[in-house]
């Protein structure tokens, strides 16, 4: 058997690129690679700029010249560090020595031995992952949340008056519409995304066990934890004083916690959805060229929603399993969350994926409004609920002497179909007001659906 060309084996890098491609940027270890050289240019500057152990402030040249490193950071940079931690079999240390030598070449060899000065690897990479995270989330993942959350809030403002049967445990229930049904969707992924763009990004620049001691050996006069808060803070990031060697990760806990709430309610939205499509509810708007079934021609598949469901099952096991094995390190410091950690851009990547695909499913259905209004015209034993309870109103009101209207309504309607005129026949013998009567007997399950379309306005 021969073998293929180098494939990709994840199908984020094969058959979904497209989808995910922007979240590379950031989430790919060359974007965790660039965020390291920034990193590393920017303590050099913040250094310098103090004009610590006689170093002199750069000039604002010099500076843009420093930060080209990264700004321009390209496949030639890919490569120098692929090759170069084939040597060292340390990636930050690639990185340091990457920096290291495009300081010789700008003519800055005065200033080398600044390079990681009393870093350790982790005040690196959490400060590149929190850089990385930060920008993928709220340039990446969190604007194609809002465009969801957007296409649903336009549906439900569309269809906020379109009656529909509702399916309490799968069951004919009291009416709603279908607008005030996606708008509690809108509502709910509202209320994670603001705690997502709401998330703290934290990074550590302490040292090797979070104590600052290589930097107060250096110089015991300079103020290190400041020091180091203000270069994390002019990075638009917050600063963990309070550490091990490494940052703790509480704060990647709890982002990957609140994207697995998200892809919760996604999730939801996406079988609901289905469902819909199932009942009639919701047609499919053929694409042109498209193939439903390799056999049956007549087929249009959900499978928009079907791919968002697989997806967003995939990145919350990954979200799960991030958070689960983040918020633990061995004593002072241990490797699992290396490994783990770069499989971040996995689990965002299936659940941006799933968000690319719920947005392009919504935008290929069409509501059929008659199916619903069919469905709600043949189960009128649903206005039992409202006949109950104005019987009730009634008899608190001393129009009615009606013992247990509850059970009345029950004999008549639990388990079986009630048409429109048996029922409007039940409530001309009710012994209640006549204004209550002609009130339900003007009732319809269509315009049984309460305050269903002012609550859209809440989404």
């Amino acid at each position: 058997m021969t073998s293929f060309p180098t494939q990709p084996l994840s199908p984020l890098d094969g058959r979904y690129r497209a989808a995910v491609a922007p979240l590379a940027e950031y989430l790919s270890e060359a974007g965790l690679n660039r965020a390291r050289v920034e990193v590393e240019v920017e303590w050099l500057i913040a250094l310098t700029d103090r004009a610590l152990f006689g170093t002199s402030r750069l000039s604002e040249v010099q500076k843009d010249r420093l930060r080209s490193l990264y700004l321009s950071f390209g496949q030639e940079e890919i490569d120098w560090l692929a090759e170069k931690e084939a040597v060292t079999r340390h990636d930050v240390k690639a990185v340091e020595y990457l920096v290291r030598d495009r300081l010789s070449s700008l003519g800055l060899d005065g200033i080398a031995e600044l390079t990681h000065f009393a870093c350790t690897s982790e005040d690196i990479n959490s400060t590149a992952y929190a850089l990385t995270v930060k920008r993928a989330v709220h340039d990446v993942w969190l604007p194609k949340l809002r465009q969801v959350i957007a296409a649903l809030r336009k549906m439900a403002e569309q269809h906020k008056d379109a009656a529909m049967l509702a399916r309490t445990h799968g069951q004919p229930a009291t009416p709603t519409t279908m607008g005030k049904e996606l708008a509690v969707f809108a509502w709910r992924l509202e209320r994670v995304a603001a705690q997502v763009a709401a998330s703290e990004f934290l990074a550590k620049f302490s040292g090797a066990t979070g104590t600052w001691s290589a930097h107060v050996a250096a110089d015991p006069q300079v103020d290190w934890p400041l020091v180091s808060r203000e270069f994390i803070e002019s990075l638009d990031l917050g600063f963990n004083i309070l550490t091990t060697q490494i940052e703790s990760h509480d704060w990647q806990v709890e982002l990957y916690d609140r994207a697995r709430h998200a892809g919760g309610i996604l999730h939801n939205l996406a079988t609901d959805v289905w469902t819909y499509i199932s009942l009639g509810y919701f047609a499919q708007i053929p694409v042109a060229g498209a193939t439903g079934s390799s056999t049956m021609p007549h087929k249009i598949n959900p499978i928009r929603f079907e791919n968002a469901e697989a997806n967003l099952e995939i990145a919350g096991g990954l979200f799960a399993t991030l958070a689960s094995t983040l918020v633990t390190s061995r004593m002072q410091r241990d490797l699992t969350d290396s490994t783990t950690q770069r499989n971040i851009g996995v689990a965002f990547g299936h659940s941006l994926l799933a968000l690319d695909n719920l947005l392009r499913g919504l935008g290929e259905i069409s509501l059929s409004e008659q199916v619903l209004l069919d469905d709600l015209d043949g189960n009128w034993e649903v206005l039992a609920e409202a006949i109950q309870t104005v019987v009730r109103a009634e008899i608190v009101a001393g129009r009615s002497s009606i013992s247990d209207p509850y059970a009345l309504l029950k004999d008549l309607t639990r388990g079986r179909r009630v048409g429109a005129a048996e029922l409007a026949e039940f409530v001309r013998g009710l012994d209640i007001g006549d204004a209550a009567k002609q009130r339900l007997l003007a009732l319809t399950p269509a315009g049984y659906t309460g305050l269903a379309a002012e609550l859209v306005a809440d989404a």
